[in-house]
């Protein structure tokens, strides 16, 4: 029977986070392969999962060896697997799956750009224009399809995870209209204006998102009489005036552009707007561990970084936002709640 491996001595552990790399193309394979969508309430042999999923039994019971070892699957005395709570969040039909996110952070690209994290840290500089002769995202689309649509799928299930926090948090009462600023779908929004029945919304991004929002925002949706979908780059002009602005995510790519997008809704904003900054934080979270992961991965893709509390407070107060409370949404994001000055 494989166990969960106990809290290991120093040179112990640190051999097992340089062989990092093989646990997290564990956890690839296995989302790829659908062994935790074929593994179901009753414990399986890997023969049986093997015949499931199309592959050798041998190799396959090496798999799940290796990923019991980490509390993903568990092997019973008589050598069948079953499942772990976190072998369950690879599941597709998991409320709060994390396959797609899984798939995402084992990307082919991911394995190019990670070798090349000391050259990063050196030039402060993605290493994507190296690599590929292009820009992150330009590559993503006109090369990689099939990352960029694991990409689109962890963003959304990302996004509609989170985007029931969000509403239970936000206290809208009174409040007339909220535009969501590089909102992507509009998951949030939607949450927003089915707690609040007489909220009207818009959602503004760039136009290929806008263009495929969530079903419940388009034409003939149950919310779209209440939605003003607007195609634009933040980072250019907010030509939206509302009473709180929602801005998630989306202020971590580079200083110039966090810059941009919060002149942007301060001048489109009347005095004592609100404006709810969302983000993921390197510190004073108990994420730590995900988030300053992201924050790497960030660097060599984009040249972006996660914000700690204080970076944050620091722009938002440098582009004339009075920050007041700041809430915790769940362990993954914190709420800034900030006001246009009068």
């Amino acid at each position: 029977m494989t166990t969960v491996s106990p809290t290991p001595q120093p040179a112990m552990r640190l051999r097992e986070l340089i062989f990092g790399a093989a646990c997290a193309a564990a956890v690839r394979a296995a989302a790829r392969l659908g062994v935790a969508d074929a593994l179901g309430d009753r414990p399986a042999t890997a023969e049986e999962l093997a015949v499931a999923v199309h592959t050798e039994p041998g190799p396959l019971r090496r798999l799940l060896r290796a990923l019991s070892c980490y509390g993903i699957f568990a092997e019973t005395d008589d050598g069948r697997y079953t499942h772990t709570e976190m072998s369950r969040l690879l599941r597709e039909d998991t409320p709060h799956s994390l396959r797609y996110i899984s798939l995402w952070c084992t990307e082919p690209w991911t394995w190019e750009a990670w070798p090349r994290l000391d050259e990063a840290v050196r030039s402060g500089r993605d290493v994507f224009d190296g690599l590929y002769g292009k820009g992150f995202f330009d590559y993503l689309h006109e090369d990689a399809a099939e990352s960029a649509e694991v990409f689109d799928r962890a963003m959304t299930t990302s996004s509609r995870q989170s985007a029931d926090d969000i509403a239970g948090l936000l206290d809208l009462t009174g409040v007339s209209s909220v535009a969501d600023i590089g909102g992507g779908q509009g998951h949030v929004l939607a949450s927003l204006l089915e707690k609040y029945p007489a909220l009207e919304g818009t959602l503004l991004d760039l136009p290929t998102v806008v263009a495929n929002p969530d079903p419940r925002l388009r034409a003939g949706g149950a919310l779209a009489s209440r939605v003003r979908l607007v195609p634009g780059d933040c980072r250019d002009d907010i030509p939206v005036r509302a009473d709180v602005y929602i801005i998630k995510n989306i202020l971590e790519w580079d200083d110039e552009s966090t810059r941009r997008t919060l002149a942007n809704v301060i001048r489109a904003a009347r005095p004592g707007a609100r404006v709810v900054i969302i983000e993921n934080l390197v510190d004073d979270s108990p994420s730590m561990k995900f988030t300053t992961a992201m924050d790497l991965l960030l660097l060599l893709n984009v040249g972006g970084a996660k914000h700690s509390k204080e970076s944050l407070v620091s722009r938002m107060t440098q582009a004339g936002l009075e920050v007041g409370e700041i809430l915790v949404v769940n362990p993954y994001l914190h709420a800034f709640e900030c006001t246009v000055p009068g």
